[in-house]
């Protein structure tokens, strides 16, 4: 088994938090995929933008605030 690190941006509201993942690779799976550790701590960081939790939000990656620019 293979295992890559990747950043996976989670987008709620105007925030977005870049949280780091590890993608698992097998021969002859569905690869490359998520563990379920990962899953989940991508959920955590959805459900705590969602709240607008960001203290929660950042124990697990980068959070960013998104400003819509004016054209």
């Amino acid at each position: 088994m293979n295992r890559r690190k990747r950043t996976r941006l989670v987008h709620e509201g105007h925030y977005v938090a870049e949280v780091d993942v590890e993608l698992l690779e097998e021969p002859g799976a569905w690869s490359p995929y998520l563990s379920l550790e990962d899953a989940y701590r991508l959920d955590d960081v959805r459900e705590a933008l969602r709240r607008g939790d960001i203290g929660t939000a950042a124990r697990y990656g980068r959070v960013f605030s998104l400003t819509p620019v004016a054209v």
